[in-house]
């Protein structure tokens, strides 16, 4: 049974930094999709950033270049690592886990909040 768990959310000023945590845990992730969604109330849930097995990264617009994702495939953990955040990036944080072809998990979400 494949388990995310999820840390280090929390309340932040505008232009500070949180880095969220990512532990996976019950199977070989070495070839898997790490990612981060994030959802606000009434909205759909959208990605942020995602890092593959290679170590190639995406990003969403509004995050490109404050937001760095990364991987510890030693410690089965990937991390996002958030910088100058804004009023809007207040949302619940989802990591999400992608083995192929077709085996797709989430951890239990974490909220940030960020007061301007």
């Amino acid at each position: 049974q494949v388990q995310l768990v999820e840390s280090g959310g929390g309340l932040v000023q505008a232009g500070g930094s949180l880095r969220l945590s990512c532990a996976a845990s019950g199977s070989s992730f070495s070839n898997a999709a790490m990612g981060w969604y994030r959802q606000v109330p009434g909205k759909q849930r959208e990605l942020v950033a995602r890092i593959n097995f290679g170590g190639s990264t995406y990003y969403a617009t509004a995050v490109k270049g404050r937001f760095t994702i990364s991987r510890d495939n030693a410690k089965n953990t990937f991390y996002l690592q958030m910088n100058s955040l804004k009023p809007e990036d207040t949302a619940a944080y989802f990591c999400n886990l992608w083995i192929p072809p077709n085996l797709d998990y989430w951890g239990q979400g974490t909220q940030v909040t960020v007061s301007s």
